[in-house]
């Protein structure tokens, strides 16, 4: 005892008073964090694809849902929380909630979007945000009036792989990116549809449904800040007389140009080149020729369309990969980068790697959550969105008029300094700011 140092001390010492991480370990569990509390605004073919994320997020509490089919409400009354609403606007008032999935039609996002931030709810909401910029604006101005969270999502430029290639090029390492080439063939055009998702006023179509993806990933991957766009579209089946292909070229003000691709007319499938993966990252089988139009001849259209939905779909199997949208290669200075459903593969002058992305939660729900919890909003906010949907619009009006279309209304990813730069990563953008919640 009268010894003030030595071995024999600082073993006594340490059983007796040990290090105070080693007890706080012990004394202070962890708290869990508080859920968020979300309602579900139109219970359909988007729903029933995100439902198996949602249900396994510890993070998200579905509390309640509107949709006008009574046999959907049933079955989400049922299955996940009682509280259902046949009207958005009675779905918003729902003090229950604190963030609604907006995932209705095209041509009532904006009117949604802007119900549900004028309740004080935030919001995401799916691609494309709407169908004319004035309604995108609007959405815009109602979240910055009501302090909200504004998400456009979910979209591709979301996917893990988009989201690690995105970090390679701000790293960095393999030098900017000077061109991409993104290619997608599916049978889009040849699934069950409503007829207004076959009229391109209505926002039906390739463009709207599809370039909203691949034109967010190239914005993405190269930096953001388009500023012109030429295109050519394709609308070659009287029965479907609305755009089923597009092809386009866009330039970025840093000279970077990207080529895309899409076709949705049934015939190539680009899942060839992803191992055939799916684009919701669940495994499927090579396409059958004339598989799909072959459905829609030998059944009723309406009737398969509801067979989708929510209502009677059973549940989809979790993804055994990450979701994609087809095939695509950025050339950058020092490489060539290639996203896959695992990761991405690195090409560089002597070498070749592999950049994995381990399985988790869908990014766009991390971005929700830490929007609303933490006041981090991602790249993809409503600024962004608007950005997006103007060089959709660009890409109809080109392809209309044979001509140039220059791109006013960008937005550039911006460094930790605020200054526009294409090697700032996604999270570096924040043009709509607001107050995490308490």
């Amino acid at each position: 005892i009268g010894f003030a140092s030595g071995p024999m001390v600082a073993f006594a010492r340490s059983r007796l008073f040990p290090p105070a991480p080693h007890l706080l370990a012990f004394a202070v569990p962890a708290i869990p964090p508080v859920p968020l509390r979300l309602g579900v605004l139109g219970l359909g073919r988007a729903f029933t694809l995100l439902l198996p994320a949602l249900r396994a997020d510890p993070r998200l509490r579905l509390l309640a849902a509107a949709d006008p089919n009574p046999a959907a409400r049933a079955r989400f009354a049922a299955e996940i929380a009682p509280a259902t609403f046949d009207t958005a606007e009675a779905l918003a008032a729902d003090p229950a909630i604190e963030a609604i999935y907006i995932a209705t039609p095209h041509q009532y996002h904006a009117a949604h979007a802007i119900a549900a931030c004028r309740a004080g709810k935030h919001v995401l909401v799916e691609k494309p945000m709407a169908l004319t910029l004035a309604d995108a604006e609007a959405m815009n101005a109602a979240a910055a009036a009501a302090n909200v969270a504004l998400i456009v999502g979910p979209s591709h430029s979301f996917d893990a792989p988009i989201a690690a290639a995105r970090a390679l090029i701000a790293s960095g390492r393999y030098g900017r990116v000077r061109m991409m080439t993104l290619l997608t063939a599916t049978d889009f055009l040849y699934r069950p549809r409503r007829p207004e998702e076959l009229d391109t006023a209505q926002g039906g179509g390739v463009v709207f449904n599809q370039a909203a993806h691949q034109l967010d990933i190239a914005r993405l991957l190269g930096g953001g800040d388009l500023g012109w766009i030429r295109a050519a579209t394709g609308a070659w089946d009287p029965a479907r007389r609305t755009e089923g292909a597009y092809t386009a070229l866009a330039g970025f003000r840093d000279g970077a140009v990207a080529s895309l691709t899409y076709t949705g007319f049934a015939r190539y499938d680009s899942d060839a080149l992803m191992g055939w993966i799916g684009e919701d990252g669940r495994p499927r089988r090579p396409t059958l020729p004339g598989a799909a139009r072959a459905r829609l001849a030998g059944d009723d259209e309406s009737r398969l369309r509801a067979a989708r939905g929510y209502a009677t779909a059973p549940e989809a199997p979790a993804p055994a990969a990450h979701p994609h949208f087809g095939y695509a290669l950025i050339q950058c200075e020092g490489a060539d980068l290639r996203p896959t459903p695992y990761g991405v593969e690195i090409h560089a002058d002597h070498d070749r790697s592999f950049h994995s992305t381990p399985p988790g939660p869908p990014p766009v729900l991390d971005a929700l959550w830490h929007a609303i919890r933490h006041g981090r909003m991602p790249a993809q906010t409503g600024a962004w969105g608007l950005a997006t949907l103007e060089a959709c619009l660009g890409l109809l009006t080109s392809a209309r008029e044979h001509r140039e279309i220059p791109l006013t209304r960008q937005l550039a990813l911006r460094d930790a300094a605020g200054n526009a730069t294409a090697g700032a990563t996604p999270e570096d953008v924040m043009p709509q700011p607001h107050s995490p919640a308490p």
